[in-house]
């Protein structure tokens, strides 16, 4: 097992480093001037210059790179064009937002996916076809729209749910409850469907195995089989999927937390993106490719433990 997490790591590295790299050679190549979207169009250019001289934008592309990442490795991302405050502070007051958001979403998909995929897989007939339906109208839907229609259902026809906002979830778990439960539905609409499908197609491969006829012929009952036997050995694919459409749905919290008015890294993406806010930027995209990366190694430990092949 150490094996392994020693891999991923080692990996990951070069990864960070490909990754920050990229990152700094292509922001650069984005539309507009970082210093005259700070001080506005009617800036002269001795100030412009001025100000492209203090933050550094004169130097060689290298040269800051360089700087960057001397800066980077002990900690200190930068700071904000447009607030003055480090940017890993940012990063943190807005980072748990969206871990929230995307491990509601989640829960949600592994609870109705796995049920419904193992369902349709034990039950089949018109339980399986209304299963594909379902996951075929999840996988279609754009979570953006899903969020819009649950939004005008259930915030203002029926006004059991607020539309926007937020409280954070040590502060008030009822009330988080009642901010996330939208986002987090359209959020993992997708992914339940993924894990529908995935699940249905794990379990339809176990059910004719020998040691389920076994289990029959002992007498165990279905449910013991289903839920005793048949996930336990499905869990492996289960849980890479799993892990592939919880980093899906942090490229989708962009456009979900624009959606319903949430202050997370999706939302502070799309600032930093509109103001050139090019720290920003920059430590955004690497804090993303490090949760891809975690979650990754999260993911391959679990089923590295479940299936010794693996390993």
């Amino acid at each position: 097992m150490l094996a392994v997490i020693g891999r991923r790591i080692a990996l990951a590295l070069p990864i960070l480093f490909v990754v920050s790299l990229l990152t700094f050679l292509l922001v650069p190549f984005l539309p507009g001037d970082p210093a005259t979207a700070i001080l506005g169009e009617s800036a002269s250019a001795e100030q412009i210059a001025a100000l492209r001289s203090q933050l550094g934008l004169d130097l060689p592309i290298g040269e800051r790179y360089a700087q960057w990442l001397g800066s980077a490795l002990t900690g200190d991302l930068g700071q904000s064009y447009f607030s003055s405050q480090p940017v890993a502070d940012v990063v943190a007051g807005r980072i748990g937002v969206t871990l929230s958001l995307a491990c509601a979403a989640t829960v949600l998909t592994v609870l109705v996916g796995v049920s419904l995929g193992a369902a349709a897989a034990v039950r089949g007939g018109a339980l399986d076809r209304v299963a594909q339906v379902v996951v075929t109208l999840g996988m279609s839907v754009p979570g953006f729209w899903l969020g819009l229609v649950i939004v005008i259902v259930f915030a203002i026809w029926l006004r059991v749910l607020p539309p926007s906002g937020y409280t954070d979830l040590f502060d008030d778990p009822g009330k988080w409850a009642r901010y996330i439960i939208l986002p987090a539905v359209a959020l993992a609409a997708g992914a339940t469907a993924a894990v529908a499908l995935q699940t249905r197609a794990a379990m339809l491969g176990l059910m004719n195995q020998e040691f389920v006829r076994t289990l029959r012929a002992k007498g165990i009952s279905p449910r013991s089989i289903v839920w005793g036997h048949l996930l336990r050995n499905a869990a492996g694919p289960i849980i890479a999927v799993v892990g592939l459409q919880f980093i899906t749905m942090l490229g989708n919290v962009v456009v979900i937390e624009q959606v319903f008015g949430l202050p997370g890294l999706g939302s502070l993406i799309f600032e930093a993106v509109n103001r050139l806010d090019l720290p920003l930027m920059q430590a955004l995209v690497l804090v993303m490719a490090l949760l891809v990366i975690v979650v990754n190694l999260i993911s391959d430990v679990i089923v590295a433990w479940l299936n010794p092949k693996v390993r």
